[in-house]
């Protein structure tokens, strides 16, 4: 990695200081003061690292320049130099830390997420294992400490579920969930098999940004909305009164029902809430695609036609195929208590790709 300079370290301490200086001089207005606090939060920790990155740099040359003077005591120069090698060893932890601070953010990152989760090729053993998965996300949300809202459930006869939707809000929710994106497959011997031969099936899991109603403006002009009566498996009516809500965006042909609520204004709030994340996560795709020197990032591509990673039962490991790592803790990892070993591994890949390609640049 090419070492950050030291004019781009003096720029960005000079920048946060401008930033201070100008948030405690009580002459920003309310709405400008938020914004400036806003970028002020995401400088400070770039700040922090380049700080950390100038004091060291300064005490290695300090150390160095005393090392270089006639006369020194064997001992003292003894002493300096252990100092000397300590820094040569934590500077270029130190840049790579600050460089991996400075990379450009995905403004998504820190939004909620809509997770989508759809049984695939595999019929009943399919739904078990997409319910699996749901029950997976959900623990490790609870590890994280956010908040799990279903929006939409279609339950399989035999458990799991066919599809299921839900909303999950919290810190930092789709800077880790977003690797999540693509068809996840599973070998075991699925409960409903007497002859105990393996099976493979396979669920699609899609995790969308959640966007704020002003980033995705819907015209109401744009919207077919039908209701009708909520049904349930083999179509018995569960209510009485035409409280199902499918909504069709016209120019975009993309199509959202639900019904899981008693209230139709409830379920066309939830219907909206889905469609407007599907046209923001459209919108985004379109505009990474535009971008002539876009990075083609395996790790980061959510295309949910890639499959991305094999729960093997039988020899109890889990393999992400777009990183080649396998783990043998396939009953902690389905648990959600070591999921976050492997998103942390597509993180570090994800920030090692961004790197090298900025290097190259």
């Amino acid at each position: 990695m090419t070492a950050i300079s030291q004019q781009r370290i003096a720029q960005i301490e000079s920048r946060f200081a401008e930033m201070q200086a100008r948030m405690a001089s009580g002459q920003l207005d309310g709405e400008a003061f938020v914004a400036m606090s806003k970028d002020y939060a995401e400088l400070e920790p770039v700040a922090e690292a380049a700080a950390n990155v100038r004091r060291l740099r300064a005490e290695l040359k300090l150390l160095e320049e005393m090392m270089a003077e006639d006369g020194q005591d064997a001992d003292i120069r003894a002493m300096a130099q252990e100092e000397v090698d300590g820094l040569r060893a934590q500077i270029p932890e130190a840049e790579h830390a600050l460089a991996l601070k400075m990379l450009p953010k995905d403004s998504a990152d820190a939004r909620p997420a809509m997770l989508e989760i759809r049984a695939g090729t595999g019929g009943d053993e399919a739904a078990l294992f997409a319910g699996d998965l749901f029950r997976m996300y959900s623990r490790y949300a609870d590890l994280n400490g956010w908040k799990v809202e279903p929006i939409s459930a279609s339950s399989s006869d035999v458990g799991g579920y066919k599809e299921v939707v839900a909303s999950v809000t919290g810190q930092g929710v789709f800077a880790k969930l977003k690797f999540e994106s693509g068809v996840h497959r599973v070998q075991r011997v699925p409960v409903t098999e007497s002859g105990g031969r393996i099976h493979t099936s396979a669920a699609t899991v899609a995790v969308l940004p959640e966007p704020e109603e002003v980033d995705v403006q819907i015209d109401e002009n744009d919207l077919k909305i039908d209701v009708y009566r909520a049904s349930g498996a083999g179509g018995q009516h569960v209510n009485t009164t035409d409280s199902a809500v499918r909504i069709t965006h016209l120019p975009s042909g993309l199509v959202v029902t639900q019904q899981d609520e008693k209230s139709q204004h409830k379920n066309k709030a939830k219907a909206l809430k889905v469609l407007r994340a599907r046209l923001y996560e459209a919108e985004r795709e379109r505009a990474a695609s535009e971008e002539a020197s876009a990075r083609k990032s395996m790790v980061g591509s959510g295309d949910r036609s890639e499959r991305i990673r094999t729960y093997n039962f039988p020899q109890g490991r889990v393999t992400d195929h777009r990183i080649g790592l396998t783990l043998h803790k396939l009953p902690e990892i389905v648990a959600g208590d070591a999921l976050n070993e492997l998103i942390g591994a597509l993180i570090a890949e994800d920030e090692a790709e961004r790197l090298a390609s900025v290097n190259a640049g």
